[in-house]
């Protein structure tokens, strides 16, 4: 691995170390500590999605155009802002400018991050290096690592701030954060030769659009990998019902979510060394859709069964599904686009498949209300429809290459 290859990896982790030590808990910060009204505490975090998410195409715009590392020092400089915000904010319009000055951070740090992770691990593979599923491979899990390890920072802090314990988890998310910041200045170059940045008179939103609109295979990929985020967000919708089905409670849920994460952390590897040995990146990406749709088909045919085995099995082939589609789909991106728009591209498959799941949100949970086997049989269609959705890549990008 490369110097650059563990910043980018090290900062993921730390980003998400620093995001989850102080997001999980917000909810019931605002409705407990601040008594805000539960209307708007889903206004605040549906805010605080959308300045992420539906935002990451301006940061990936912004990297392809200024490079990679100033988009990232100004998102550590905002996220820090922000955090620093929210310890103090204690009305609805306060908390609301501070949650969406951290989703705005997020829009600009993780598409400059993703899209040099990408570069440098295409960088890697023609070096005669790794194959640049493993680069990606180990980016994903030093996020998951983060997102493990920072519920934990979080309620440790919680445990042992009392009155001030909030307050405390943030300023503590902000110190992370002044730490990724003090590394990237330090050790991130200038600008690290991925070919020339776009030109300043083919910035405009326009043109952008135009872009990512007229590539077709590329849409076909948003359409994939947006069916994969639908089915990955059922850990946070049908996991949660199945399990207060099955057993009565939800006390099991942090444990799903403790292992899911877990088998990213130790399983991206040999999952990954093991596809690369048998499937191109398109293959990779259709077998993983194909374990997600086991997943619904097991949970649907262990729903008889008393305890938590249908949540339990849904969630280990969920995410070795995840696994094998995740690095799949980044892999695949630069053979779909041009290389100076990396970051367009990359922020743009973020923010297309997450409003492609924002809009089915509503129609699943409808879905999941009418209960038995059947909700699952249909959420795991999805998955096999999406299979004929996957792009071809060239030749050249098939198996070791």
């Amino acid at each position: 691995m490369t110097p650059l290859g563990r910043l980018l990896i090290g900062s993921q982790f730390a980003f998400n170390v620093g995001f989850f030590a102080v997001l999980p808990y917000l909810a019931e910060h605002l409705s407990g500590t601040l008594g805000l009204s539960g209307a708007v505490v889903g206004l605040v975090l549906g805010l605080r999605t959308f300045s992420q998410q539906g935002l990451f195409v301006v940061g990936g715009v912004l990297t392809d155009r200024y490079g990679p590392r100033p988009v990232v020092l100004v998102g550590c400089v905002l996220r820090v802002a922000g955090f620093c915000w929210l310890a103090e904010a204690t009305g609805v319009g306060t908390v609301i400018g501070a949650v969406t000055l951290v989703g705005f951070a997020a829009a600009l740090f993780s598409p400059a991050v993703e899209s040099e992770i990408t570069r440098e691990a295409l960088r890697i593979e023609h070096a005669g290096g790794a194959r640049r599923t493993r680069t990606l491979a180990r980016f994903s899990a030093g996020g998951q690592a983060g997102a493990l390890v920072g519920p934990a920072v979080g309620s440790l802090l919680l445990a042992w701030g009392g009155d001030s314990a909030f307050r405390s988890a943030c300023f503590a998310g902000a110190a992370v954060f002044v730490l990724v910041l003090a590394a990237h200045t330090v050790l991130m170059p200038p600008e690290h030769g991925g070919g020339p940045r776009t030109p300043s008179g083919d910035e405009g939103g326009t043109a952008a659009a135009r872009l990512v609109l007229g590539n077709r295979r590329f849409l076909r990929l948003v359409a994939a990998y947006a069916v994969y985020l639908l089915a990955y967000n059922q850990l946070y919708l049908a996991l949660p019902a199945e399990l207060e089905r099955s057993t009565g409670s939800q006390a099991a849920l942090g444990w799903l979510f403790a292992l899911s994460a877990a088998l990213v952390v130790c399983g991206s590897g040999p999952v990954e060394k093991l596809a690369a040995a048998r499937l191109d990146h398109p293959g990779a990406a259709r077998t993983g859709l194909l374990v997600i749709a086991g997943a619904f088909l097991a949970a649907a045919l262990l729903r008889p069964l008393e305890g938590v085995w249908a949540a339990l099995v849904f969630t280990v082939l969920l995410t070795l599904g995840q696994l094998l589609i995740l690095p799949a789909a980044r892999a695949m991106l630069p053979d779909l686009v041009d290389h100076r728009r990396l970051g367009l591209f990359t922020g743009a498959l973020s923010s297309l498949s997450g409003l492609a799941v924002l809009a089915a949100g509503a129609p699943v949970g409808a879905l999941l209300d009418l209960g038995g086997p059947l909700p699952w049989l249909l959420l795991g269609a999805l998955p096999l429809l999406a299979l004929g959705a996957v792009p071809a890549t060239r030749p050249k990008d098939g198996v070791g290459g």
